[in-house]
């Protein structure tokens, strides 16, 4: 599928803001709600629009930690990668689990409530699974949202 400088306006303005109508887009970019609509809609049946999703402030929620850890598998052959991933991924304070490339296998997002909540999901659910080795903890700051490549 070839994109127009007009597809990667929609997208730019989708990815600010993906509750804006049809109506309010086409608005901003000079076209009418039906092209607009058909535009979205081809963009969605290319599958470059892979969905949209929920973003939710964890720290409003009460999870006031955000900790990247560095995971490195104490030996590849002992736990698969899927068991891995499908075991870290029911943590639910796990919020996404990355296979890298790198001196760690996998990074983790993980929130808590605070520091001792957050020691207390490492020490209980993360460091007793099987396969976890050098585990590399790094406590979020600050965070900025920046616009994709688009």
């Amino acid at each position: 599928m070839t994109l127009d400088e007009l597809d990667f306006a929609i997208l730019r303005a989708l990815s600010a803001n993906a509750d804006q109508s049809t109506t309010q887009l086409g608005q901003k970019l000079g076209l009418s709600q039906p092209a607009t609509w058909r535009r979205i809609r081809r963009l969605q049946e290319a599958g470059v629009i892979a969905g949209r999703r929920l973003v939710l402030d964890a720290e409003k929620l009460g999870f006031g930690v955000t900790v990247f850890l560095g995971v490195k598998l104490a030996t590849k052959g002992r736990v698969s990668l899927e068991d891995f991933e499908r075991a870290v991924g029911a943590i639910p304070e796990v919020q996404t689990v990355d296979h890298v490339l790198g001196l760690y296998d996998y990074r983790l997002r993980v929130v808590a409530r605070d520091l001792a909540d957050f020691e207390r999901v490492l020490r209980r659910r993360i460091m007793t699974m099987p396969g976890v080795g050098n585990v590399e903890a790094n406590v979020l700051l600050s965070e900025e949202r920046w616009p994709g490549p688009i």
